[in-house]
């Protein structure tokens, strides 16, 4: 059967990290997140190992919790710089942290913070392939759940920051210390649904055949 190109097009161009427009008022159902996250599970694995975990918090207790984690791991870094993208002229640069910086001051009231995990920790010294191969596990089924929830009217954006104070969220929550987490995403209904693509320099200038070149 043949996709609709259009629709299909318009769904991964214009699933964007939503920070400002995420609907902080209203809820989201426990059986849409596990229907995106059912849809997140055809996602490839390495050696089909299946090992990825989704831990969802939404009690506003646990969420205040995580949200000053990640005001801890990342609130000053995101000030300093957007103000210096400012006085260097970077206005795109600027708002992108600007619209960071909103996030990491209200992200204690968007409904839902899901972690996406996975069984497992990298050794230290792992060579490249082993890295490669673990987080290769888990991110194809992170951005196949973010595209389930922009074509259900949802919105999302994959953080890091609390990853910084990974130990604590995980005393927090209960996550075993071999389990890894992954990010923590935001989710939440958008406020409005008229996303654009973004700009993006043309796939000639990025893409070599056969050998690479400057």
């Amino acid at each position: 059967m043949t996709f609709n190109l259009a629709e299909t097009d318009r769904l991964l161009t214009t699933t964007r990290a939503v920070r400002k427009r995420l609907d902080l008022t209203r809820d989201v159902p426990r059986d849409v997140i596990l229907d995106c996250i059912r849809l997140s599970q055809q996602a490839p694995t390495g050696s089909n190992m299946q090992s990825w975990r989704w831990m969802v918090v939404t009690d506003p207790d646990k969420r205040k919790a995580l949200a000053d984690l990640y005001r801890k791991g990342g609130a000053d870094y995101l000030a300093d710089g957007k103000k210096r993208a400012e006085e260097n002229g970077h206005a795109q640069t600027a708002r992108v942290l600007d619209s960071a910086l909103y996030l990491t001051e209200n992200l204690e009231r968007v409904p839902v913070h899901v972690i996406p995990c996975s069984k497992g920790r990298i050794p230290a010294k792992a060579p490249a392939g082993m890295h490669a191969g673990f987080w290769g596990s888990i991110f194809p089924a992170v951005w196949s759940f973010q595209l389930a929830l922009r074509s259900r009217g949802l919105g999302s954006v994959l953080t890091t920051l609390h990853l910084l104070f990974e130990k604590e969220a995980g005393e927090l929550l209960g996550i075993p210390e071999d389990v890894t987490q992954c990010g923590l995403l935001p989710v939440a209904y958008t406020l409005g649904d008229d996303f654009k693509p973004a700009t993006r320099r043309p796939p000639e200038h990025i893409t070599y055949f056969d050998s690479w070149k400057s």
